[in-house]
């Protein structure tokens, strides 16, 4: 059964265009893990990136791993085999480095599973000598590694460009000198955006609640987070095409990185600060240069529609008859001749993002978008030809109350009347989610909504449209936000629940509630503003005081302009020139 599930592996890789397959011996292995589907992470245009970076080097041979859909898996488990790479279908554990890209708190588990059926020990304190070291990279591993502290051997903070060609120097050169694994990592803790958790032991008080981080005294006290000054010095596209993919045979391109925006519930906006635009120029020469089989070409970035840049690229497109799609617009942002631009490429939805229904949270939260903004975009995709409008809503905001969900819902249907008017006869979709507090924003005190108030504020929401033809309404489990926000914000402890959870076949809830601990509660408990934080070991560039004053000034409901030249409020630019 083992050459079947060999051959499988074989096709997809057959059925691909730009995977580089290197003979075993001839380069360093190298192991890289996205901890969902193939269909999930290949459309993950980070993977693509780092793929390209590590092949690159000449020495090394970047070999992934997907987790197993439900056919393959099955075909695993009857064979008793160990997961295998994609590229040589080589075992995971037969690897020196693993390295991992999370970008989704959903997923740790998904990484648990890889590791456990590759005969891979979850621990690093547990993998012996010649046993493979593993490093967590991604946007979970930079806002807070710490749920699997006991996982890692080592962690990258911040974007990966900047370090993943250190991190292999590194482990190389000291591997070539026969160094130990323990050297290895104190080398590696040394580094720039490598945090090694072995070298900080958390501290806890008499209640047992985290109160402290204490690092070793050979190791730096904080962890600064790296982050690529110069774009264009790095690849930015997609370098594997694939009909397997969320985006079928798209060319993916990075347009910008970043954002601006100052949105205080979001951490990509803080922790990957500064918004940064790619030349023009080097993205239309990579466009122009893509891929025959290519369908379309996808634009990506934080806030696409925010690139300087934006009407002459899309224009350009439009021109040569370049059919692409965007993947973030603002509705602030939006004119009749970007909207037409992405009619004329098939684009038949308009999407946007106003977060909250009220004036109140969205100044709360600083969308800084208006309702009549909101209506300037659906007057300007009736015109241009798009169907359907979706537009995006938290619900369990900081600062909500019921009358916000009954602006919410008059802000809707008001949408649905203006769509109407237009004579836009589409679907009006309403993409509901519940408010995670996400570490490294302002936010990150505030607690996850008492969970029986989300149940029926949702209830609210989805009772006013039920009778609504023409009004869908799409939330999320409330089930995987409490755990997404337990875990979003938890400490080493929560990792360890996690780690036995995962070994018992149960739920955390129900680990956690054998240790005398409630999963809502631990949710819907807000840290102390100065208070002790299991992630205040990590330096994003800005000060806790930055955040807090944010935190401040959504309470006053008041606005913080996007970032400009020559700004020096969070100090991340200050850094930028030191």
């Amino acid at each position: 059964m083992t050459w079947e599930l060999k051959n499988t592996l074989k096709e997809i890789v057959a059925q691909e265009s730009g995977a580089q397959v290197f003979a075993r011996g001839v380069r360093r292995p190298v192991a890289f893990i996205y901890p969902n589907t193939y269909h999930v992470g290949m459309s993950n245009l980070g993977l693509h990136i780092l793929y390209q970076l590590i092949n690159s080097r000449g020495d090394a041979a970047c070999e992934r791993f997907f987790l197993p859909d439900n056919k393959l898996l099955a075909a695993y488990k009857r064979s008793k085999t160990p997961l295998l790479s994609l590229e040589t279908q080589q075992p995971l554990a037969d690897f020196d480095i693993i390295c991992v890209m999370m970008s989704f708190e959903m997923d740790y588990t998904n990484l648990l599973t890889m590791l456990s059926m590759s005969h891979v020990k979850l621990e690093a304190a547990a993998r012996g000598e010649k046993e493979p070291l593993v490093i967590i990279g991604g946007p979970c591993a930079t806002f807070n590694p710490e749920p699997l502290a006991a996982v890692a051997d080592a962690f990258i903070i911040g974007e990966g460009e900047e370090t993943v060609e250190v991190l292999l120097d590194t482990i190389y050169g000291l591997q070539d000198k026969g160094l130990k694994k323990a050297d290895i990592l104190l080398a590696l803790a040394q580094q720039p955006g490598i945090y090694v958790p072995r070298f900080y032991k958390p501290q806890y008080d008499a209640d047992g609640a985290f109160c402290a981080m204490q690092a070793s005294p050979d190791v730096p006290v904080k962890v600064k987070r790296q982050w690529v000054r110069e774009l264009d010095k790095y690849p930015h596209t997609s370098a594997i095409m694939t009909s397997g993919t969320e985006f079928e045979n798209m060319y993916i391109v990075e347009v910008a990185r970043g954002c601006g925006r100052h949105c205080r519930f979001c951490m990509a906006g803080y922790c990957f600060r500064k918004p940064r635009a790619r030349n023009l120029d080097v993205l239309l020469d990579k466009i122009r240069n893509r891929p025959p089989q290519t369908k379309k070409v996808g634009l990506m970035g934080a806030a696409v529609s925010d690139y300087p840049q934006i009407k002459e690229l899309t224009a350009t497109l439009v021109a040569e008859q370049i059919p692409f799609t965007v993947a973030s617009l603002r509705a602030d942002t939006l004119d009749a001749e970007l909207t037409e631009a992405l009619a004329a490429s098939g684009q038949r939805t308009m999407t946007v993002a106003p977060e909250a229904g009220s004036v109140k949270l969205r100044n709360v939260i600083n969308k800084g978008i208006t309702e009549e903004h909101v209506f300037n975009a659906i007057e300007l995709a009736a015109a241009a030809g798009m169907k359907n409008i979706k537009l995006y809503y938290m619900l369990g905001l900081p600062g909500e109350d019921d009358g916000d969900i009954e602006e919410m819902i008059a802000m809707t249907q008001r949408v649905r009347e203006k769509m109407d008017a237009a004579g836009n006869r589409g679907d009006l979709i309403i993409s509901v989610n519940g408010f995670i507090p996400k570490p490294f924003t302002p936010f990150q005190w505030s607690p996850l909504c008492d969970v029986k108030v989300l149940k029926r504020r949702f209830k609210m929401l989805e009772g006013a449209f039920k009778k609504e033809r023409h009004i869908q309404v799409q939330t999320e489990s409330l089930k995987e936000t409490v755990l997404q926000a337990v875990l979003a914000c938890g400490d080493r402890k929560i990792g360890a629940a996690l780690l036995e959870a995962f070994r018992r076949e149960l739920p955390l809830k129900q680990v956690l509630k054998e240790q005398g601990l409630d999963m809502e509660e631990l949710a819907t408990t807000a840290y102390t503003p100065g208070g002790p934080l299991p992630w205040q070991h990590l330096d994003m560039g800005f000060s806790e005081a930055y955040l807090l004053s944010e935190l401040q000034k959504s309470q006053r409901e008041e606005f913080t302009p996007m970032c400009f030249d020559l700004c020096r409020r969070c100090g991340v630019c200050g850094e930028a020139e030191a």
